[in-house]
């Protein structure tokens, strides 16, 4: 049965390996991100695509006016929009208190309130029974990100997973997090990646390699799918053993 399945941030990265993912398997794949130009070079068959920043009111208002138009209910939620702030405008500031609470408050809502919003917004076109509520938070929720902001922000979505999960569970909806460790050919780090950057991240996973956002978008789709219908408000770690440390 075809599934609808809403994805933010899906134009790049592991939000665009998992609308691959669900797209090949013959699921309608609604691309939600802030860029319309990103969204419109993604090569996910079938797919519409809707342009908004759904860490605001408006826009998480506005794309679920476009989901209730276009596909009436969602099978499958996925929170693929966030990041470390490095693409955000960078503004100057002379006082480094100033500095800090910019860096939180740009984390929060890009991490936390564009996940928070749309699916409120959305909440009520869930499928009852069956759908699937996924987020993607990080190995940094754990273990820390050296300034904090993202790592806490990443973290303030475990609770919220938890209490929704509760809220969902009798209506027969899951909802569960991927927790990723480093990924490859995403936007994440920019140009802040330098090889032996690199070499330490990997070094530190048990199976000696850096993940994908294949990895990731499979773990996704196995979440979704019937098979892991007793599955809810857990946190699954896709890191190769990393956080675990050596």
């Amino acid at each position: 049965m075809t599934r609808n399945v809403v994805i933010s941030g899906g134009g790049t990265g592991i939000g665009l390996a998992a609308a691959q993912v669900f797209a090949a398997g013959g699921d309608r794949v609604l691309l939600l991100g802030r860029r319309e130009e990103v969204l419109r070079k993604a090569d996910v068959p079938g797919a519409l695509t809707f342009a908004a920043d759904v860490g605001d009111v408006d826009g998480a208002r506005a794309a679920a006016r476009f989901v209730a138009d276009e596909l009436g209910a969602v099978d499958v939620l996925i929170h693929g929009a966030g990041g470390s702030g490095r693409l955000e405008p960078q503004v100057e500031r002379d006082d480094p208190l100033d500095l800090v609470a910019d860096n939180w408050t740009v984390n929060f809502r890009i991490n936390t309130l564009t996940a928070v919003l749309l699916t409120e917004a959305l909440r009520d076109r869930l499928a009852e029974p069956g759908g699937r509520v996924l987020f993607l938070s990080s190995i940094a929720a754990y273990r820390g990100s050296g300034s904090g902001a993202y790592a806490g922000c990443k973290a303030a979505l475990h609770p919220y997973a938890h209490d929704l999960a509760r809220r969902l569970g009798p209506h027969g909806i899951t909802v569960n997090v991927v927790a990723p460790g480093y990924i490859e050919d995403t936007e994440f780090f920019g140009d802040a990646m330098d090889d032996e950057q690199r070499a330490r991240r990997i070094a530190e996973t048990s199976n000696g390699r850096a993940g994908t956002p294949g990895d990731v978008a499979a773990t996704l789709h196995w979440l979704a799918s019937p098979a892991a219908g007793h599955i809810t408000s857990q946190i699954i770690q896709v890191n190769g053993g990393a956080e675990r440390g050596h």
